[in-house]
């Protein structure tokens, strides 16, 4: 009876002491946690850029006004309203399945095999790469939800301080980097991507809000410059995802278009 009470007490110090231990962005990681394990959610993603400076290029008009993304996650389909301008865009996604909603009606999107379709396919994907990364603020894409995006976020952080509810930081250089797109593209491989100059005096700084430990919002800013043909080129964007109606979220969408992305492939082909 007294090794069991002494077991007890032992293991409360050591979460005690583990808990006094844990540094802002153990915090922030644990209220994202938290936000991951609710079976559904909300949120709304706005990007801003700057207003295109009178006689811009076609590159830099293309990239500058805001954008906004609005999205809804349950039993894992993940419901992504993208609108831009007069134009609104659905895609419901549901692992590396996804169907698209375009004047009304539904479209199921089957995922290719690994290899498949040659150089034409590895150009679409570099296509819906650059989409996904340009409506998604820069972290994690339009197709993920919050919980991914801001882990990534958070990731990229140096150091965290506390205010409040808010905690604020700097993100690493590369980090910072990272989230800095080009003309709607994204960084990486390629020759064309290589052939690219090296964006300069790029920073960033994140912001996550929580509430009652969960994360409710988070906030990336990036600076930086660029210059191409002879032209600078402003790379600043802030982005913005709040998250509410946890626990109360639906997806409305056609039951049979659920099932066709819940459908088994290899069962579908053997029966």
């Amino acid at each position: 009876m007294k090794r069991n009470t002494l077991l007890t007490a032992t293991s409360f110090f050591a979460a005690t002491l583990l808990s006094a231990q844990a540094g802002p962005k153990e915090e922030v990681a644990d209220a994202i946690g938290k936000l991951a394990e609710k079976a559904n959610y909300s949120w709304t993603s706005t990007t801003k850029r700057p207003e295109p400076a009178a006689g811009a290029d076609a590159g830099a008009r293309r990239g500058g006004g805001p954008s906004t993304t609005s999205g809804k996650t349950a039993n894992g389909l993940v419901l992504v309203t993208v609108t831009m301008g007069d134009r609104t865009f659905e895609t419901l996604r549901k692992g590396d399945k996804s169907a698209t909603k375009r004047d009304g009606e539904w479209t199921v999107r089957e995922p290719r095999a690994p290899g498949a379709g040659g150089q034409g396919q590895g150009q679409g994907q570099g296509q819906g790469q650059r989409g996904n990364r340009t409506r998604g603020g820069g972290f994690g894409g339009a197709f993920s939800a919050p919980d991914a995006q801001a882990k990534e976020l958070l990731e990229k952080v140096g150091e965290l301080k506390k205010d409040g509810d808010v905690y604020m930081g700097d993100l690493t250089e590369e980090g910072a980097k990272s989230l800095v797109t080009f003309g709607g593209g994204r960084r990486g491989g390629g020759a064309d991507n290589a052939q690219r100059p090296e964006p300069t005096g790029v920073k960033a700084s994140a912001k996550f809000t929580v509430k009652d430990g969960i994360l409710v919002k988070f906030e990336s800013s990036v600076t930086g410059k660029i210059s191409f043909n002879g032209n600078d080129r402003d790379l600043s964007r802030d982005s913005t995802v709040e998250i509410k109606d946890a626990g109360t979220t639906k997806i409305d969408v056609p039951e049979d278009i659920i099932k066709k992305l819940e459908a088994d492939p290899e069962a579908k082909a053997a029966e």
